[in-house]
């Protein structure tokens, strides 16, 4: 069975956009593959987090992956600072890796620029980091988004820099694996392509009926279509794009033909979208409160999880030292 990888930085609740574009592909993957999903708190330390905040955050991402329907039965899930082989591999591929490479790649340069006074080492170093998340499991698969690829073209290339130079095939090459033909791209309310943290347009698991309705009402929207079965401008055709995801298809179709005929109301479009999707987040919610309560069961799954990890880590860490030449 093929081993996948993947993890997440402990910076926020889990909104819809993460549920719809990551969660269910991953809930899907844990029944084909051999699954390790960690959380990078180690990733976090590039924007200098509070000491109480790191602990805190990641059990947040723990619980919000449990409620959301990741099996720890089926996958590894744990704490990626609590599989210390992780950090003895990120060194030796540190040792192999060059200053100019890595101040090319466009994340670090983006990061740069938007906080000139915290351009850190880990932030240089963030590709090497991951290839050894990535390569401490000797993964073959990696679900990550397009803005990582180049991350993932880096950790190929460590791979195959570093069987050039023990003469071996010990590191396969991760293969990215697309989300876009599984997952479904969540508009943000604001308008725009895209719900993301960033920009501030996310409805989040764990919002409250309240917080949802009055964010749904506030989203963009226009003067209404002037002309019948007229194109959706991008604002009205995200609000289609959450009905079509939370809503019945009856009543899809109602409001694409109230659109049709320019007879459309969206206060009601809007009241309709808010309640199917407190429909749809309230479980999960419920869920999620319940897991953040039962701090001793987020240990044992993540004890567990890391376990299981550290088991799979330490093997490819000592070959890897026998292959450089430590006894």
């Amino acid at each position: 069975m093929e081993t996948v990888v993947s993890g997440i930085r402990p910076t926020g609740n889990l909104h819809l956009g993460n549920y719809f574009g990551a969660l269910k592909s991953f809930i899907q993957m844990q029944n084909e593959y051999n699954c390790y999903f960690f959380i990078a708190d180690w990733h976090s330390m590039t924007t200098h987090p509070k000491p109480g905040d790191i602990q805190r955050s990641a059990n947040t991402i723990l619980a919000e992956y449990l409620a959301c329907g990741i099996d720890p039965s089926k996958c590894a899930i744990y704490f990626q600072s609590d599989v210390k082989e992780v950090l003895e591999l990120y060194l030796y591929l540190n040792m192999n890796t060059y200053l100019g490479e890595l101040e090319r790649v466009t994340s670090f340069k983006d990061k740069a620029r938007k906080q000139p006074n915290n351009v850190n080492a880990g932030l240089l170093t963030y590709p090497t980091l991951m290839a050894a998340d990535i390569l401490i499991h000797k993964a073959a698969k990696v679900p990550v988004g397009k803005d990582q690829e180049q991350n993932m073209e880096m950790a190929r290339k460590f791979a195959r820099r570093f069987n050039s130079f023990y003469e071996n095939d010990f590191f396969p090459e991760p293969a990215s694996f697309s989300l876009s033909n599984k997952a479904i791209k969540i508009p943000g309310l604001d308008g725009s392509g895209k719900m993301g943290k960033s920009e501030g347009n996310c409805i989040y698991l764990i919002d409250d009926d309240k917080t949802i309705q009055k964010k749904v009402m506030k989203a963009v929207t226009d003067a209404g279509p002037q002309t019948p079965n007229s194109e959706k401008p991008e604002s009205i055709q995200n609000l289609f794009t959450f009905l079509d995801i939370v809503s019945s298809k009856e009543a899809y179709n109602f409001y694409d033909e109230k659109w049709n005929d320019c007879s459309i109301r969206y206060g009601d479009l809007k009241k309709q979208l808010a309640q199917d999707i407190i429909a749809f987040t309230s479980p999960i919610r419920e869920r999620i409160m319940e897991y953040s309560a039962n701090t001793e069961l987020l240990k044992k799954i993540a004890k567990e999880g890391a376990e299981k990890s550290q088991e799979n880590a330490a093997k490819t860490l000592a070959e890897v030292r026998h292959i450089i030449g430590f006894r």
